[in-house]
């Protein structure tokens, strides 16, 4: 079964956490780093090209996009050629396509990964990288989820090989307190970097599996218990240029780790209230918040699902610890770095830390970890480049 990717970092390997789980279809910022642009589900961009097996005109309103319906194959679009995947920034498209994300396949899952590709990456000596921090058991949260940490849930996505998992958060809207569309996850949970494109039919859903059930219970949940505060399509989407551009597999692309994040505007189309009125919560993004050296706590969390987990990420987990920092090339931002046992799954969760005044706040998500010996986790410094697309994607 495959997944995303695998790479070695100091003679470890590390993977980006996202999983494929069914085959059913110092300093911080570059200051001369691109903006990444963005694009919405609704917009009317002549200059797209789809791909063939699609309508070639795109829809001018979210309702026009109900009607694609039948044009996706339940779901699935049929081309994934380089050539024709959407792959630019300004590309993005996510037609919301009613009931395709049922109970069945929000809990259907088989595998976990098995045979991802390996690369060799030199980490940077420049007096960034800390000594790897000790691993830190991940504990489950108490249930209900929602009452334990209302803003986290599962992204939920379409890759080449099949339906894919990651973790992701609700963000505030600083135009629209109190009733924010946003959430937070990796840039390799919605984008596959420079081998591909967008991801297909991505949607939230906040508070996953609330009740925690396992076994027969969870086998006979109702997509109701599976997603009690429903499913939010993705209507517009950006990540890092950085990413789009360098971003996957091969050894080349550890100086788009740095820059693994995106930012999703999301709808519920059975629903008239925001995402955060749904939820009842949303969590700040830190910006230019200190290195791992200036924070004492973080407090990370996520669905993992490969082993030791059960392979979908049924459950959510979190660690907690004291971070230190990771420099993949010398350069290239240091990276946020913390001791924890979470797996592929996890990816998109975010990082917490609490700002000066008190308010907890998200400043990462998670992007990489060892894959054979799962003991840490990694993610992005979230600058200057951050904050471009987070306010690309929320205007």
């Amino acid at each position: 079964m495959p997944s995303i990717s695998r790479l070695a970092v100091a003679a470890t390997a590390a993977a980006l956490l996202a999983v494929t789980v069914t085959a059913c279809g110092g300093s911080d910022d570059n200051a001369d780093a691109k903006p990444s642009p963005t694009a919405t589900a609704s917009s009317d961009d002549s200059g797209l090209q789809l791909p063939t097996d699609l309508p070639t005109t795109l829809p001018t309103s979210l309702d026009d996009l109900d009607k694609w319906a039948d044009a996706l194959k339940n779901g699935g679009w049929k081309d994934w050629d380089k050539d024709k995947w959407l792959r630019d920034a300004a590309d993005f498209i996510n037609p919301i396509i009613k009931d395709l994300w049922d109970a069945d396949r929000l809990r259907k899952a088989d595998e976990t990964p098995d045979d991802e590709q390996t690369a060799d990456v030199r980490q940077a000596d420049d007096g960034t990288t800390d000594p790897e921090p000790a691993a830190i058991r991940a504990q489950r949260l108490s249930t209900p989820f929602h009452d334990a940490s209302p803003a986290t849930g599962k992204l939920l996505f379409d890759m080449p090989d099949g339906q894919a998992v990651c973790s992701a958060t609700v963000v505030s809207d600083p135009a629209n307190p109190g009733k924010s569309n946003l959430v937070w996850t990796a840039g390799h949970c919605v984008h596959a970097g420079a081998a591909g494109g967008w991801y297909r039919n991505i949607v939230f859903v906040p508070s996953f599996n609330d009740r925690g059930l396992s076994g027969g219970a969870l086998q006979s949940a109702t997509k109701e218990q599976l997603a009690p505060y429903g499913t939010w399509w993705a209507t517009k989407a950006g990540t890092s240029q950085q990413w789009i551009d360098g971003g996957g597999e091969s050894s080349e692309t550890s100086s788009a780790y740095p820059y693994d994040f995106a930012v999703l505007k999301v709808t519920n189309p059975d629903s008239t209230r925001s995402l955060e009125e749904t939820v009842g919560a949303s969590v700040p993004v830190w910006f230019d918040a200190p290195t791992s050296a200036g924070i004492d706590s973080m407090d990370i969390r996520g669905y993992p699902a490969a082993a030791p987990f059960d392979g979908f990420g049924y459950q959510q987990y979190h660690c907690a610890g004291d971070p230190v920092r990771l420099a993949l090339l010398k350069g290239a931002p240091t990276m946020h770095w913390l001791g924890c046992t979470m797996t592929a799954g996890a990816s998109g969760g975010g990082w917490f830390a609490k700002e000066p005044d008190g308010t907890l706040a998200l400043v990462s998500n998670t992007s990489i970890g060892p894959q054979d010996s799962p003991r840490w986790l990694a993610g992005p410094h979230l600058g200057s480049e951050a904050e471009s697309v987070f306010d690309s994607v929320r205007e």
